[in-house]
Formats: structure tokens, sequence, C-alpha cells
């Protein structure tokens, strides 16, 4: 994707606040940042989960790198359209399946074969239980049959929740700590239940150890 001046620029000062209100560092584990169709997942706290991810990676990737977000929340006023189709290139769904005119898996595998990443959140909706990671939708499975030989690279975000509560405007001074894992692809055959069961549980290998 290319940016016009004032939209890279909005950006960049969008990843430097972002990267300073977190304290957020970023832990490649197992993977590294390389450009190419990808799909990053993470879990879903905040709001910012997709902001914080796209902001931990590379410029270059950062123009290829499309965070797929509901049209519901991000298209509500003008502002929101803009962050979202000017400054993020986001990949926009109609989570209504009634008034829904693009079928979402297409709109994904369309910007993935177009050699672009993507950032997804599989939760679907923001985790406000106590729970480490709700269950998967299985939107991540048939994205993988539509595309077999994408990458899916884990991301945990840590502590994101903490830094920016739920209903709160000033930030808690915690360290937001994003870890990238292995990439894993969809195995010959593999069913439904057990891919999402496998990158469910490669997402959670990443996450600090409880207590």
């Amino acid at each position: 994707m290319t940016f016009g001046w004032i939209d890279a620029i909005l950006a960049s000062a969008i990843c430097g606040f972002a990267r300073i209100l977190t304290g957020v560092r970023a832990r490649w584990q197992g993977s590294a940042p390389v450009a190419g169709p990808r799909v990053y997942y993470a879990n879903h706290a905040s709001h910012a989960d997709f902001v914080l991810v796209w902001a931990c990676l590379p410029r270059d990737l950062r123009e290829r790198t499309h965070p797929v977000a509901g049209l519901d929340y991000w298209n509500r006023d003008p502002f929101r359209r803009f962050a979202a189709n000017r400054l993020f290139g986001s990949v926009l769904i109609d989570r209504n399946s009634k008034t829904r005119k693009e079928d979402p898996i297409r709109q994904m595998a369309t910007t993935l074969e177009g050699g672009d990443a993507l950032i997804v959140l599989p939760e679907g909706t923001r985790n406000t239980s106590d729970a480490r990671l709700l269950p998967f939708k299985s939107g991540i499975y048939h994205l993988a049959v539509a595309c077999p030989e994408v990458e899916f690279v884990p991301v945990w975000i840590e502590n994101l929740s903490r830094v920016m509560p739920k209903g709160q405007f000033v930030p808690v001074p915690l360290l937001c700590t994003i870890t990238i894992g292995p990439p894993l692809k969809i195995r010959a055959s593999e069913d439904k239940a057990t891919f999402v069961a496998r990158t469910r549980e490669a997402l959670l290998n990443l996450a600090p150890a409880e207590g």
C-alpha cells in the first residue's frame, strides 16, 4: 500500500504515541519480521490491540500489513473512517450477515493473494472475562483453507488491558509486552476443530505463566 506523505507522517506519529503510551516491548521468538503474505493473530482485550501489533512492526512491513476490523465500529464517524482506511489500511468486515455485501473470507484472502499481511483477532470480541483466551471463531480456519500456503503467526499481548482499562482515559504506567511466536500453516486434510485448537494453543503457549 502507498501512503500519501501526510498519511505516512500521521501513521508514524500514532505508532510513536502508542509505543510511548504503553512502553511496549516486542519480542520475536521463533519468528522474524519478514515481508509477504502472513496472518498475525492476537488475543483481544481492547480496541487498541491491532494498533499496538501494527506499531511494533518495522515501517516497511506496516505499510503492507492490514488490520482486520469491524465495519460497524470503524465506520461510525469521519475520524474512525479516516484512521481505518487512510492510516491503518484496514480490511473492514461487515459482521452482520444480513447486511453484508462481501464475503469476509474472500476480502481477507484477496489481501493475502496480493502479497500483503493481515492482523486478525480470532476471539471475535474483547475478552472481559477471567479466562485467558476466549474460544476462537471459525473464520481463522476458513481463511487458512482459502490460503493454505500462508503462515499464521501467534502474537500474545500482555498487560494492554491493564495499561488502558475499559472506560478509563488516563493510562496506568505499566509496561506492555508483545510476544510473536513461531509461524504455523494448516496441514493437509486438517479439520476445523484440530486447526482451531492448534492455533489457539500456539497463542496460549506465548502467555506468561500464571501465579
